[in-house]
């Protein structure tokens, strides 16, 4: 199975809805339907609707972050696993850089990971150097550090999936080379086949992902989807994506 997940950020209005009914009907008609599933990840203000409309159709919908809390609590603005769970959502990103680079730690990662997959929401957990680990040669060393400082084997490994995003390419243009990504996609699955004593769950890549690279990836063993920001305002574009890769 392979997974295409669109990362809204800080986008979308109600009526960005007709960007998700497109790709829902491209994605009903598709030839290859039945290989890979379609998750969107749109802001806070759109999830219940979106997971309402969505809810028997071919797009499944998420959250982008999640509180470090179960259930209720009195921290302003927070949004807890629970809360999103309630009105539909059934995916949660954890771990994103932006959140990284805003305060969240291993330990709080760890939570968000422990109350997310309590609340039956299966996680996209990102991971990704910086600049200064790719110069330093930490990429090995920075990856297998973030996985297993926050995973845990008794964590049900069929609600996760791994999202590989290089902090230095995303929104760049810029992407590793075909070696680079090989060596690590192998990587990562070699530490998480060790953490979880199983077989790995999917690992999937992020970072300046469009219809015009996407083929290149294709040839990568180990990369089982995809974590699209960008490319995935457009309806367009995103479908390019998939048909790019299964061209």
């Amino acid at each position: 199975m392979r997974y295409f997940i669109g990362n809204w950020k800080m986008f979308g209005v109600p009526k960005s809805i007709n960007i998700l009914n497109k790709i829902n009907s491209f994605h009903s008609k598709d030839k290859n339907r039945r290989k890979y599933r379609v998750i969107f990840t749109p802001p806070y203000t759109l999830l219940e609707t979106y997971a309402k409309y969505f809810r028997n159709k071919r797009i499944s919908i998420g959250s982008q972050n999640c509180y470090q809390k179960d259930l209720y609590s009195s921290n302003t603005a927070a949004v807890s696993p629970f809360m999103i769970r309630a009105v539909g959502a059934k995916y949660t990103l954890i771990g994103h850089s932006d959140n990284r680079s805003e305060g969240d730690t291993n330990d709080m990662l760890k939570d968000k990971v422990k109350f997310a997959l309590k609340n039956n929401l299966k996680v996209v957990f990102c991971i990704g150097e910086n600049k200064k680990d790719k110069k330093n040669n930490r990429t090995f060393s920075v990856l297998k550090n973030q996985i297993t400082k926050v995973l845990e084997k008794k964590f049900n490994r069929n609600n996760i999936i791994v999202a590989y995003e290089p902090v230095w390419s995303i929104g760049t243009g810029k992407i590793p080379t075909k070696k680079e990504l090989e060596k690590t996609t192998m990587h990562i699955k070699k530490v998480l086949k060790h953490l979880f004593k199983t077989k790995s769950p999917a690992v999937l890549y992020g970072g300046s992902v469009d219809g015009s690279n996407v083929e290149m990836f294709k040839e990568i063993r180990d990369i089982d989807g995809f974590l699209i920001g960008g490319a995935s305002k457009s309806s367009k574009k995103f479908i390019d994506i998939i048909k790019n890769y299964y061209r």
